[in-house]
């Protein structure tokens, strides 16, 4: 019953997101005091937490601030870390409102306000990879199609850059392939709800081979990570962790961005940063 939402239920994730993205906005606009604190990830925390608490009831989950390599961390929660001019900062966050609902949004940011070319080449494959997912996602496919179509972009881009030791054909072959794995190393999307994972423990006829209809509600959410001592990658690639995600609604003919209105892509990511800065 909770994977597919009634109108109340869709009601208050819309609300979750809007309050969501008050939160993200208001992060934004304290860039200069967090790139100014000797630990501002615990200074975006505590903006995103001010909103959370204020507008809802708390947030739905641990947030994630992650600077630097800290982005390649999947569930950074320490948040201890400076924030250096020319990092990224991976910003992972939803809040709950009182009905319980809650959103789960991730953007990455240049805290200096530009990409630089490898981190916007890196930032506009992943999000090459959501907006492929985007266009999968629709009623009658598997919940898992989603995620198919997102890594097969992921092993096109690390393919043609050099970084696997095979094809991408050879990469997604399912008996001998998941070398592109090692640098987006999680599923693309997980049902959201009552519980950010909601339904996480449904039978997998239901979830990840189950197929999608109208109602559901789930994120989009691809990542790239290149670890600060990987060296199976080139140098300018280490310590860039990206990871963009979006709340989504199956409509009767695909699906229906929840957080349409976050900037998405580097462009609109660098415009929103120097906005912010007017």
């Amino acid at each position: 019953m909770r994977l597919v939402k009634d109108e109340y239920e869709l009601a208050q994730l819309r609300l979750a997101v809007q309050v969501t993205a008050r939160g993200f906005d208001d992060i934004v606009r304290e860039l200069p005091a967090v790139l100014a604190h000797p630990r501002g990830e615990r200074v975006v925390e505590g903006v995103f937490h001010l909103r959370a608490r204020s507008d809802g009831n708390g947030e739905g989950y641990d947030t994630i601030a992650a600077s630097g390599p800290h982005a390649c961390y999947l569930h950074w929660t320490r948040n201890d870390g400076a924030v250096a001019d020319g990092d990224l900062i991976l910003i992972d966050a939803g809040a709950e409102v009182d009905s319980l609902y809650t959103a789960d949004i991730t953007r990455t940011i240049p805290v200096s306000g530009t990409f630089t070319d490898v981190q916007r080449t890196v930032y506009e494959t992943v999000r090459e990879a959501a907006d492929a997912a985007f266009a999968a996602a629709k009623p009658g496919v598997t919940f898992r199609t989603v995620h198919e179509t997102a890594l097969a972009v992921i092993a096109r881009r690390t393919a043609e850059w050099g970084l696997l030791p095979v094809t991408a054909d050879e990469a997604l072959d399912a008996d001998t392939g998941g070398q592109h794995r090692r640098y987006m190393v999680h599923g693309t999307s997980h049902h959201l709800g009552l519980d950010v994972h909601d339904c996480a423990q449904a039978r997998r006829e239901m979830y990840y081979d189950g197929i999608l209809e109208p109602g559901m509600v789930f994120t989009i959410e691809p990542g790239l990570y290149f670890q600060i001592d990987d060296e199976t990658v080139p140098a300018e690639y280490r310590g860039i962790g990206v990871r963009i995600e979006d709340d989504v609604l199956v409509t009767a003919d695909g699906v229906e961005n929840l957080s349409a209105a976050l900037p998405r892509t580097a462009d609109e990511i660098e415009a929103w940063v120097a906005q912010a800065r007017r």
